[in-house]
């Protein structure tokens, strides 16, 4: 029983740490890799696939960074 318990609030927990990374942009390389893998893998002679295949991790969240703060970022 208790360790039924046990696994049920183990379970929620990582959902609840997954649901924390995603909102936060913690998990945005990982989900980059996923989409880079299913969408560009074998779509070969592509544009965007003109670079020898998806950034590293320092480049993606530099690009990512630079995305977010560049510009003129305000209401009016």
């Amino acid at each position: 029983m208790f360790t039924n318990i046990k696994a049920s609030i183990k379970t929620s927990i990582k959902k609840i740490w997954k649901n924390i990374r995603r909102l936060s942009g913690d998990d945005a390389y990982e989900q980059y890799i996923q989409h880079y893998a299913e969408a560009h893998a074998n779509s070969e002679g592509s544009a965007v696939e003109s670079n020898s295949g998806p950034l590293s991790r320092e480049a993606f969240f530099k690009e990512w960074q630079d995305k977010k703060w560049k510009g003129i970022k305000r209401c009016c």
